[in-house]
């Protein structure tokens, strides 16, 4: 896991069908930082302990979903090289000029085969944290609502997995920390990292192309995700299912809807990655065990709603 090519996500761009409501969900309710909006009515946000600009743009539109999801790239080194590396394997690319997202440099945007828009850039302006570099405390004064820590992943739904699989693992280096496979050894769910967490992007096999199934964000600690909870409740929030604990990851984690009916996640824990681990295999005949581990049953919303 050298510190070079792709490092980490950076951003999501998430569809919304009334910003009012939605900033409501995202600032108040998941304690997310608004940093500013643009010409175009973009809202940017930022967690608490992220340093970059921001990491969440909310977009108002007619459906929900997501726009795209960018990765930060360690240098403008990495990035020229993976944009050409793309291109060789036959991705259409497109270059967006650095101040399209403001304060983001120049972004590399690519369709992948389950139909999603994925984009790589190098360059984000700095702010820092609320506890800054100096001496800093654990933790802020003020935040708001469950104090998400960052924005940590995508799981997105498509076809053509095999292909995505490729592209990520052959291409952009991610190396492929769980999957799930059929009695066949199709596999028909992948989860991949490009650092050393569990994850930092997954798919579902899919028919219908460039879905959303959740966006997650982190918290520290399981009380943090009992209080999360709490807070949904007090807030007429609508859950999806939890609190509980996943096989696949071992996150603890509850899932639960923005006002337009895209699903987040809070979540925390999950295992220290390294590439010289061998992927752990689940099998569908355990995919309740492996999506739920505690009650080891399947949830047909859970699976079937994406925006």
């Amino acid at each position: 896991m050298p510190l070079t090519g792709v490092l980490r996500p950076g951003h999501c761009a998430i569809r919304v069908m009334e910003m009012g409501p939605a900033l409501t969900h995202y600032v108040e309710r998941l304690g997310m930082l608004k940093v500013g909006e643009d010409a175009q009515g973009r809202v940017y946000l930022k967690a608490w302990d992220e340093h970059d600009a921001f990491s969440v743009v909310l977009r108002e539109a007619d459906a929900p979903g997501l726009d795209y999801l960018g990765f930060k790239v360690a240098s403008t080194q990495d990035l020229d090289r993976l944009e050409a590396a793309l291109r060789a394997h036959g991705c259409a690319v497109e270059r967006i000029p650095a101040g399209e997202l403001k304060g983001c440099g120049h972004r590399v945007r690519f369709q992948i085969p389950t139909g999603h828009q994925i984009e790589l850039y190098a360059e984000k302006d700095y702010v820092g944290t609320l506890t800054g570099n100096h001496n800093p405390h654990p933790w802020p004064e003020g935040l708001k609502g469950m104090k998400v820590c960052r924005f940590d992943h995508c799981l997105l739904y498509g076809p053509n997995l095999a292909d995505t699989a490729d592209l990520f693992m052959n291409v952009l280096g991610f190396s492929l920390s769980e999957r799930v496979v059929t009695p066949d050894q199709q596999m028909v769910g992948a989860f991949f990292t490009c650092s050393n967490k569990a994850h930092d992007i997954a798919f579902i096999e899919h028919p219908e192309p460039g879905r959303l199934h959740h966006a997650s964000f982190l918290l520290n600690t399981w009380e943090e995700v009992l209080h999360a909870a709490d807070l949904m409740s007090m807030h007429d929030i609508s859950i999806d299912i939890g609190p509980t604990r996943h096989g696949i990851t071992r996150g603890r984690t509850i899932y639960f809807f923005d006002p337009s009916g895209n699903r987040n996640e809070v979540f925390c824990g999950d295992y220290t990655w390294y590439p010289d681990r061998p992927p752990i295999t689940w099998e569908t005949e355990q995919l309740g065990r492996a999506i739920f581990y505690h009650d080891r049953k399947l949830n047909e919303n859970f699976l079937g709603v994406v925006t």
